[in-house]
Formats: structure tokens, C-alpha cells, sequence
């Protein structure tokens, strides 16, 4: 297995390539700004997932751990794509309206993730691949215990979604707003409270369940490694196109997203259509399933997988 990042000096690739889209194609800056429906989608989601819960409120513990893994993450999940488009102000044109729709999806989630990670998540942009500055990379200690170890990699997708609220401690950030913050933790747990109040403990438990295997051990989790982990020499992004994207509202588009981040979702396939030539020799996956097997079994693929830029 490796023993360290792969370092560069080169800067940001997505930096230059946007300039170079722009140029050559003036009119993609017609797909950029809020997709208004977006929030729609937000209130049709979040009621879904709560109407499941509701029915799940009596049954076995069987059903509720086994929907959680087969329904619920791939539900949890979409709402984590909502989450990424309101951190991008691509719901609404007001920061504070996109907000409270990030707010809103996490309360489909039951984890209050949404203002941490519009702060943490801009940073990624910014400071792709910095280690100090972007929290999508794995710490130098996480990487050294996981190693290429396939049960370690099991644990480490179980525990992803605590890992991510960790990871940003090692970063040398401006502090988040407090308020929105404050907001955030208040809303999302008093929906959890009263989840269990009116439907009792298994309906929150099919929530919880569900975004913890949406971001890690469920095929949907494969995002995490599809987007910036390396298999390719030299190249730093990655995106998936296959079916899973109907479902998970594009958000497998990643280098078309990094180029143009103000597109939103909708958007993003006419972008890889109008500029193919930016996009077809780039290495791309087709399937999420194949990938999260390969990423747990396969000993050649380690957190170290990643490329670090050197300030």
C-alpha cells in the first residue's frame, strides 16, 4: 500500500479549464444560477422520507434496518446532493433562503450537516487538495489505521459520517457563523425529538440509518472515493456516469461540477454535451457498485489514494 499522498505542484486544474469552457463556449453561462424546482424536490424528498419512517413506526427491527439500507440511503442521499446545491446558493437566490432549504433537508436526514458543511465544502473548492484546508481529505493517521485492509475499510464506511464531522478539526479555517449553526443543530433535533415523541424510536432509527449508510456502506457511499480518489496518474477529479445519477440528481457529474460549480444539477448534463471534448479522455466510472467493491477489496486503493497540493 502507499505510505503518503501523491504530492503536486501544479495548481488547481479546474482553475484554467473553467476559463478555457468559457471561452470557447460563452453561452454555458446561461445554465448557471438557482434552479428554483430544486426546492420543490427538497419538500417532496424530505416528505417521503418522513411518510416511510411513519410507516415503519410498528414494524419488525428487521424491516426497518433492511429498508434503511435499501430505500432510505439512496433517499438520504439525494438529500445530501440538496444539501451540496444550497451550499452553492443553486436552490434559491438569497444565501439565507438556500440556508434554510439545506436546514430543511437535514431534518430528513437527522443530522445537522447542512451549515458545516456549506463552510467546509467552499473551502474544498477553493483549496482543492490543500491538506490544511480541505476536510475531504483523510487525516495522515485515519489513512495509517485503515491501511489496504478490506475489513478496516468496512469499518471505516460505518463510521464515515462521524469521520466527516472530525475531519474538518486539522483545517486552518475562518470560524462558521454561529447563528446559522446554532440554527441548524436546533432544527434538525428537535425533528428527530419529535420523530420519536409522535412515531416513536424505530421511525427516527429508519432516518439515522438511512443517512449513515448513504454516505458510507451502501453503494450510493462509492461518491466519496469516485470523486477525487486516484486511478488515473495525473488526474485529480472523477465523475460517474450511470444510472444511479436519475436518482441522485447528477451528482456523479463531479469534473463538470468542479469546472462550472455555479450550474446547477439539471444543468450539468448539457454541459458535459455541448463541450465532450473536455470531458470524453478524462477516466470516468459506470458503476457505483463495481467501484465500492473494488474500493473495499481491491489492496492497490488506500485513503493515501489521493493528490495533495503543496502551498
Amino acid at each position: 500500500m502507499r505510505t503518503d499522498f501523491t504530492y503536486t505542484d501544479q495548481k488547481n486544474p479546474h482553475v484554467d479549464r473553467s476559463r478555457t469552457l468559457l471561452k470557447k463556449y460563452p453561452e454555458l453561462r446561461k445554465l448557471m444560477g438557482p434552479y428554483r424546482p430544486s426546492a420543490l424536490w427538497i419538500l417532496a424528498i424530505v416528505t417521503l422520507q418522513i411518510f416511510i419512517a411513519y410507516l415503519l413506526a410498528d414494524v419488525h427491527w428487521g424491516w426497518v434496518i433492511g429498508l434503511s439500507w435499501l430505500v432510505g440511503a439512496v433517499i438520504s442521499h439525494a438529500l445530501f446532493v440538496f444539501v451540496h446545491e444550497a451550499c452553492h446558493n443553486l436552490v434559491m437566490k438569497s444565501s439565507w433562503a438556500n440556508q434554510l432549504f439545506g436546514i430543511l433537508s437535514n431534518v430528513g436526514q437527522g443530522f445537522p450537516s447542512s451549515v458545516g458543511f456549506r463552510h467546509f465544502h467552499l473551502l474544498h473548492h477553493s483549496n482543492m487538495g490543500e491538506y490544511e484546508y480541505d476536510a475531504d481529505l483523510a487525516f495522515y493517521n485515519e489513512a495509517r489505521w485503515v491501511k489496504n485492509i478490506w475489513w478496516r475499510k468496512i469499518i471505516w464506511y460505518l463510521g464515515f459520517m462521524f469521520i466527516e464531522v472530525l475531519r474538518p478539526l486539522k483545517l486552518k479555517t475562518p470560524k462558521m457563523k454561529v447563528g446559522w449553526a446554532v440554527l441548524n443543530f436546533a432544527v434538525v433535533i428537535a425533528s428527530n425529538i419529535a420523530l420519536w415523541y409522535f412515531l416513536g424510536p424505530k421511525a427516527l432509527a429508519y432516518v439515522l440509518m438511512s443517512t449513515a449508510f448513504g454516505v458510507g456502506l451502501h453503494p450510493v457511499g462509492a461518491r466519496w472515493v469516485q470523486e477525487h480518489y486516484i486511478f488515473k496518474e495525473g488526474q485529480e477529479t472523477y465523475s460517474y456516469y450511470g444510472p444511479m445519477n436519475l436518482l441522485s440528481f447528477n451528482v456523479g457529474l463531479h469534473n463538470e461540477h468542479h469546472d462550472l460549480y455555479r450550474v446547477p444539477w439539471v444543468h450539468l448534463p448539457k454541459l458535459t454535451k455541448t463541450a465532450p471534448e473536455f470531458y470524453e479522455n478524462l477516466y470516468a466510472h459506470r458503476s457505483w457498485t463495481k467501484l465500492f467493491l473494488q474500493f473495499i477489496f481491491d489492496p492497490k486503493i488506500d485513503l493515501y489514494a489521493r493528490i495533495v497540493r503543496q502551498r
